[in-house]
């Protein structure tokens, strides 16, 4: 029987089996950042330990800096102290480090691909959940704890449970302004936040084969929040293209044999899945969240639910918190709900194709009456491409504010948050209560819907927006 893109990340890596079907995996790469690393730096200290292989890492500031007045001292003291203790650490263990006014400072999750970090075959570790967004690559790619993360850094390996396989056939061709983001919250939707639990999700089908990196990095970035704890898509000529000349990747000859051994990655055609679904890209709209969960997803031409329809009791006690925290009423338009904050950024949706989306849609129009809206690229080299593509000219002029790289408001930091009771449209991944700050309301969806919402100042179908209602 063949073998799954899965199959043959994870047997390459073992180093050993367990009687419980855990295995000890090899670990190749390891992406490090200020928040999960403090706790694992002192352990290996402790055990009197020194990174196994400090070259095999890379560290960066992302989630606890400042996105303005980077010029200052970071005002809020703990973000403070977590960045300069990662200064400390990674210069005392002579780990590659790239630092706050770096120009390739970023998001862990998207500098790691833009620096040719992240490779096809490879095997990536990470103190953060959302790391599956590295599996677009062909990479096994899964977050850890911060004490896996001191393990890691001591013996380049860690110990795993094997997970079960789900490929995501997406056929069809998506119609305009339907994005990567709309396909993976229809998913959601679909199959439930822990719809994908204890699976490793492949992507597959025509609508991948056409995506681009980015497009598939936001897809498996949203595993997470469909229970998976792996998103996968086979590496292909799209993926040669991307990483070849990257500072870090591979150069020449080895550049060509490292495609050589990629080629052998994808799924045979013979391989079976746990499970299989199908989704129809033609069929998706733009999808945003009404609720506290990914999974409360609908069309944006949709109602709020009414939970007296809800047959299932723990499924309408859930419809009436989610309803009563994002105060809405049942059956209420989505097109409908205000908005005070626009957030353009995070590890889903903060690179350069995102931003030239989200542009095209500000162009000639202007951030609505009250509306605060920021945008926070993904990386340093993403905002100096976006300023001389004229990019943030665009947003500027629209009244948007145009930040420096950072998670911003997708962790909500430095106070780059919510107010109590203020609503926000979001191109972030979580939903949760209190996410972007307490009691903060937020609603997930794809950069050009949360531009259509900035300069509408309330949930907006970017497809009437701009006169398509294709």
């Amino acid at each position: 029987m063949g073998r799954t893109l899965y199959d043959k990340l994870w047997s390459s890596h073992v180093i050993c089996d367990y009687d419980d079907g855990s295995s000890l995996l090899y670990v190749d790469g390891h992406l490090l950042h200020e928040v999960s690393t403090p706790q694992s730096f002192v352990a290996l200290e402790q055990k009197n330990r020194t990174p196994h292989r400090a070259d095999s890492s890379l560290a960066v500031p992302d989630h606890a800096v400042p996105t303005v007045d980077r010029h200052l001292p970071i005002a809020d003291p703990m973000a403070r102290a977590q960045t300069q203790r990662l200064v400390e650490n990674v210069a005392r263990h002579k780990i590659p480090f790239i630092p706050l006014h770096d120009r390739r400072q970023g998001i862990v999750h998207v500098i790691g691909p833009e620096q040719g970090f992240t490779l096809p075959g490879m095997t990536l570790a990470c103190g953060d959940s959302h790391t599956s967004t590295h599996g677009a690559f062909g990479a096994l790619a899964f977050g850890i704890g911060a004490s896996e993360c001191g393990i890691v850094m001591a013996t380049q390996a860690i110990r795993q449970q094997r997970a079960r396989t789900m490929r995501v056939n997406i056929v069809g061709q998506p119609h305009p302004f339907i994005t990567a983001k709309d396909i993976a919250l229809a998913l959601i939707a679909r199959i439930g936040a822990n719809g994908a639990a204890g699976h490793a999700v492949e992507y597959a089908g025509p609508a991948i084969s056409a995506m681009s990196m980015a497009e598939r990095m936001t897809l498996c970035n949203m595993s997470i929040e469909a229970g998976a704890r792996v998103g996968l898509v086979a590496p292909d000529e799209t993926t040669f293209t991307y990483v070849e000349g990257r500072p870090m990747a591979p150069k020449g000859a080895m550049f060509d044999r490292a495609v050589t051994y990629w080629r052998t990655l994808p799924s045979d055609p013979d391989a079976v899945f746990d499970s299989e679904i199908t989704l129809d890209a033609g069929e998706v709209e733009p999808f945003v969240t009404w609720g506290t969960s990914p999974e409360d997803a609908l069309p944006i031409g949709a109602r709020a639910p009414d939970p007296e329809t809800e047959s299932v009791l723990a499924r309408r006690q859930r419809q009436i918190r989610a309803l009563a925290y994002m105060g809405l009423h049942p059956g209420m338009p989505l097109e409908s709900i205000g908005i005070d904050v626009v957030f353009i950024g995070s590890c889903t949706n903060s690179r350069l194709e995102d931003l030239r989306a989200a542009a095209s849609v500000v162009a000639g129009r202007h951030v609505a009456e009250g509306v605060k809206a920021i945008v926070v690229p993904g990386s340093g080299l993403v905002r100096e491409q976006a300023e001389q593509e004229g990019i943030a000219a665009v947003f500027r002029e629209a009244g948007f504010e145009w930040r420096e790289p950072g998670c911003s408001m997708c962790v909500g930091m430095n106070g780059d948050t919510l107010a109590p009771g203020q609503r926000s449209a979001s191109t972030s991944n979580r939903n949760f209560e209190g996410r972007q700050g307490v009691g903060g309301r937020t609603h997930l969806m794809s950069p050009v819907m949360a531009a259509a919402a900035a300069v509408t100042g309330r949930l907006t179908d970017v497809r009437k927006l701009m006169g398509s209602n294709a």
